[in-house]
């Protein structure tokens, strides 16, 4: 919960700074992101403690100079190294982009289901509900849940809809045995 907490104050400085600097930080880290998780080396010297800080920091320095990345950024990632924070990266990296898609005007969610695809009229459904409920356009991906015996559930945020059968039996299961 503690690093939750600092990655998304950390994500929201790095977005202030950033807008300051008209510098696009989501699109900057998502490109970095892709790299780190194309190469498991890279994510190796990173993640795992084996390495020094100047290792990573020498090595982050060739990669952030070919991917053309601010200096703004460039500092952030270097910042983390420096202080033994890059493991929490892939939490800032993840509070960075739910940030940047409030400030562009939309939420991303997923819908998950036993079905290998969802329907596109059950997706459309989904997303005119939520932009009613919640005044805001979503944009809903689907993943197939084996948890999940029949029916869909819908996270956007903090909002879950549950109308899977299983969370029905359970329901049903608490009530019978409460009375």
């Amino acid at each position: 919960m503690k690093e939750q907490i600092v990655a998304k104050a950390y994500a929201q400085s790095l977005i202030d700074l950033a807008k300051e600097a008209k510098v696009d930080a989501a699109k900057e880290l998502t490109d970095l992101n892709v790299v780190i998780n194309s190469s498991n080396d890279l994510e190796n010297l990173l993640f795992l403690d084996v390495f020094t800080v100047e290792e990573k920091e020498d090595v982050m320095k060739e990669v952030l100079s070919k991917l053309s990345i601010s200096p703004i950024v460039t500092n952030f990632v270097n910042f983390l190294i420096s202080e033994k924070r890059i493991g929490i990266f892939p939490l800032i990296y993840k509070e960075v982009i739910v940030i940047d898609d409030h400030n562009k005007g939309f939420l991303r969610g997923v819908i998950e289901g036993s079905d290998s695809e969802v329907s596109a009229e059950f997706k459309a459904k989904m997303t005119t509900y939520l932009k009613d409920k919640l005044g805001i356009n979503t944009e809903l991906t689907y993943k197939q849940n084996d948890n999940i015996t029949a029916g869909y559930k819908v996270t956007v945020e903090d909002l879950q809809l549950d109308a899977s059968l299983d969370n029905q039996l359970t329901k049903f299961k608490d009530s019978v045995l409460s009375e």
